[in-house]
């Protein structure tokens, strides 16, 4: 038993590791069984959350939105050679930009208000009940969404802001967790895991197996629904929708595999690497955030540009995102449940924002937009930069936890 308890140096992050640890298994260990549970959970999560985003283009009456949104003078022929005829059969609505802005952002209106207090009930009870009640609440409410569209605005927005209610608690309940199941040094691997998932080589094998690149190529699909992909779905707005979330689930595993290994194998401080994670995640997306608004009329070349700024985004998961693990691993989920309550805030405000500064939809005009983003994530990158901590401070040491520097 004596060698169990041994220990070795202190790592560049400052951090006692029990020379036990890198000989613990990890297949079906009880805490990466967390993390895969924790990965479908979340997937669930961030399905129900961006579903109306997608939905939403073929939700809305066209005449609506073409009478209230012009289109960019530089980019009108583009637009017109561009256009496809669709087939549809859902229930259309009336609502203009403004409108679809408003509903878009309810969701942060429930989400910021449960933040600090789903943090605080998890450092005291637990995340388990909460993190499960919070994504069953979100998935009932969510059930709910064709019968708040036809009653109206205000029955749509009310039932997403309920949905953030629910979804508000999941991120500090799920820290607060990891406070008692993740080792130092495997934090950013369990991390990424439980926020972005481990299925990997399963998804290929069914990806492979199940997948074609077009309803013509498919093996096994029927005569009828191919035809009725084909005349209905011509232009596919949730596949373009997806491929940045895409390029940032697959970032977000490797950078959490290369945090973690920069700090076992090679020593770095803990410090560091969530600097340099972060300043890549930051300085990255803002680049071709930028460079986005002044590619002219070339869709192709735009959604590449926002697929990688979306992309680089996935290494601020192992920069300060899950810093509050480092400094604070006893309150990460109320110090998650705070950051979290500020970083909602663009969220709320973004869609309304944005409306306000493009009343004409011109390229000039999106242009001040992203540079007003580009902006905020510079700053960010500099002020955690500037006084980002790695170590565990000592008002933050808790005994229950173990939590030393």
């Amino acid at each position: 038993m004596a060698s169990l308890n041994r220990e070795v140096p202190r790592t560049g992050s400052g951090t006692m590791i029990a020379s036990s640890t890198s000989k613990t298994p990890v297949c079906c260990s009880a805490r990466y069984n967390l993390a895969v549970l924790a990965f479908f959970g979340f997937f669930i999560l961030y399905a129900l959350r961006v579903n109306l985003s997608v939905a939403l283009v073929d939700m809305v009456d066209s005449n609506t939105t073409l009478a209230n949104n012009r289109t960019s003078k530089e980019c009108a022929e583009h637009s017109a050679s561009m256009k496809v005829t669709h087939n549809h059969t859902g229930k259309r609505y009336k609502w203009d930009a403004e409108t679809q802005g408003w509903i878009l952002g309810s969701f942060f209106y429930g989400y910021i208000i449960t933040q600090i207090p789903g943090g605080y009930v998890a450092s005291k009870v637990g995340g388990k009940l909460l993190l499960g009640f919070g994504i069953l609440g979100t998935a009932v409410f969510t059930l709910f969404t064709p019968i708040a569209a036809d009653i109206g605005v205000g029955a749509l927005i009310a039932l997403r802001a309920l949905e953030g209610l629910g979804e508000g608690v999941t991120f500090p309940a799920m820290h607060a967790m990891w406070s008692s199941w993740a080792p130092p040094l495997e934090r950013s691997k369990l991390l990424s895991i439980s926020y972005a998932g481990i299925v990997g080589i399963i998804w290929f094998v069914l990806w492979i197996w199940l997948v074609s690149n077009t309803p013509e190529t498919h093996k096994t699909i029927s005569h009828q629904e191919k035809e009725y992909i084909l005349s209905s779905l011509k232009n596919q707005n949730g596949i373009l929708s997806a491929v940045p979330y895409f390029g940032c689930w697959l970032c977000m595993l490797m950078s959490g595999q290369a945090a973690d290994h920069l700090r076992a194998k090679w020593n770095f401080s803990t410090v560091c690497v969530r600097k340099f994670f972060s300043l890549i995640g930051m300085i990255g997306p803002a680049v071709f955030l930028v460079a986005a608004g002044f590619i002219g009329c070339d869709y192709s070349l735009a959604v590449a540009f926002l697929t990688i700024s979306t992309t680089l985004g996935g290494f601020c998961s192992s920069g300060f995102s899950i810093n509050h693990l480092d400094i604070a691993p006893s309150y990460a989920g109320i110090l998650l449940g705070i950051t979290n309550s500020f970083a909602t805030i663009p969220g709320m405000i973004g869609p309304v924002i944005a409306k306000s500064l493009t009343p004409e939809n011109t390229i000039r005009e999106w242009q001040t937009v992203f540079w007003i983003a580009a902006a905020i994530n510079v700053f960010g990158a500099i002020f955690f930069t500037l006084f980002g901590k790695g170590e565990v401070q000592n008002w933050a040491l808790d005994d229950h936890h173990g939590h030393r520097n």
